[in-house]
């Protein structure tokens, strides 16, 4: 499953994506409620952990605006506020669930695993394009038969193209979701991992290409 993170408290960001990445989710981390709104509108999330308490835009702003423009993700927000009055407000904005801080990592592991089941969702653990999968569960290529292991660094890079084959990714929005956002990683980087990936499709003799956008970024394609 893949889930967004919406956090601002660093160790507390930190340590949800621990608990959920070593459940095999797939997690991206923001820290303000622009940024989730950014990321909720480009790119497709089974869940949002959303706390309300954030920078720029509160959680309560964030969910209203999703649900307005009719994201229907599902949406646990996370809060130190015990009151009713804050509960109400934040379900009568548009989300699911609540859970009050500080948690228990299996009170949150239960909630995630009571919302999908809730939300009728089926959990991918692939991603398809053309004739080329990548799978989700162990860092693969797979190709009619054949596959190819991806580093952890590659594996970041494709899983962002491919949850986006339409969409010409630029460089910086790869080097923020696989290096992060106060890497010293630079465009030479991306260069390189995308020629890493580009031999591994040709290895396994897929139609499918990456194409380099000149100044915008990369995107899939098939070749005939």
């Amino acid at each position: 499953m893949t889930i967004l993170i919406v956090e601002d408290e660093a160790a507390l960001a930190g340590a949800l994506e621990h608990i959920l990445q070593k459940e095999g989710h797939v997690t991206d981390c923001v820290g303000d409620g622009e940024s989730a709104l950014d990321y909720a509108r480009s790119f497709t999330y089974d869940l949002i952990l959303l706390d309300v308490m954030l920078p720029k835009k509160d959680g309560f702003a964030v969910v209203r605006q999703l649900r307005a423009e009719k994201i229907a993700t599902p949406v646990l927000m996370l809060t130190a506020r015990t009151s009713v009055p804050d509960k109400v407000e934040g379900l009568n904005a548009g989300a699911d669930d609540y859970l009050t801080k500080p948690f228990d990592k299996d009170e949150l592991l239960a909630r995630v695993r009571a919302m999908t089941r809730r939300t009728g969702e089926v959990v991918m653990n692939e991603l398809t394009f053309g004739d080329l999968t990548l799978s989700l569960d162990n860092a693969q290529f797979l190709c009619r038969g054949e596959s190819v292991q991806l580093s952890r660094k590659e594996f970041e890079v494709a899983r962002l193209l491919f949850s986006n084959p339409q969409m010409t990714i630029t460089k910086e929005l790869i080097i923020s979701r696989a290096w992060g956002m106060e890497s010293e990683a630079t465009d030479n980087n991306v260069e390189a991992y995308i020629s890493f990936l580009r031999k591994k499709m040709r290895y396994l003799k897929s139609s499918v290409v990456i194409r380099n956008v000149q100044r915008l970024g990369y995107h899939l394609e098939t070749e005939a």
